[in-house]
């Protein structure tokens, strides 16, 4: 399968990122962070698409780890993201290990087929 989509499948935004591929007819892999931990390749690959680790800063689960995560070192960052995958920014979009896609955006989505 060339494409895969990570996230967690109870969130709304991920939904609608696989609804929308299912609607376009885009065939894709779906990586629950609830049922496969979040690697740190992934989060190295993320980080150099996104500028910095893909930390969704907004959530309630990152504010729980705000703390920790702002003094920790880079390696403690990963760790925490991985042991609180929810605090991971999603959905990400990737095509045959690139990155297309941190969120979902309709626009960037559209251009994939």
């Amino acid at each position: 399968m060339e494409y895969k989509l990570y996230g967690i499948a109870n969130c709304d935004t991920v939904r609608k990122a696989k609804n929308f591929l299912k609607n376009i007819d885009v065939a894709f892999e779906f990586v629950d962070f609830k049922k496969i931990s979040p690697q740190i390749e992934w989060l190295k690959r993320w980080e150099l698409f996104f500028g910095e680790l893909p930390a969704n800063k907004k959530g309630p689960t990152f504010r729980k780890i705000k703390e920790a995560y702002d003094i920790g070192s880079k390696s403690e960052k990963m760790a925490l993201l991985i042991a609180n995958s929810s605090a991971i920014k999603r959905p990400i979009l990737e095509k045959e290990g690139t990155v297309l896609a941190i969120g979902f955006d309709e626009e960037i989505y559209r251009k994939i087929k």
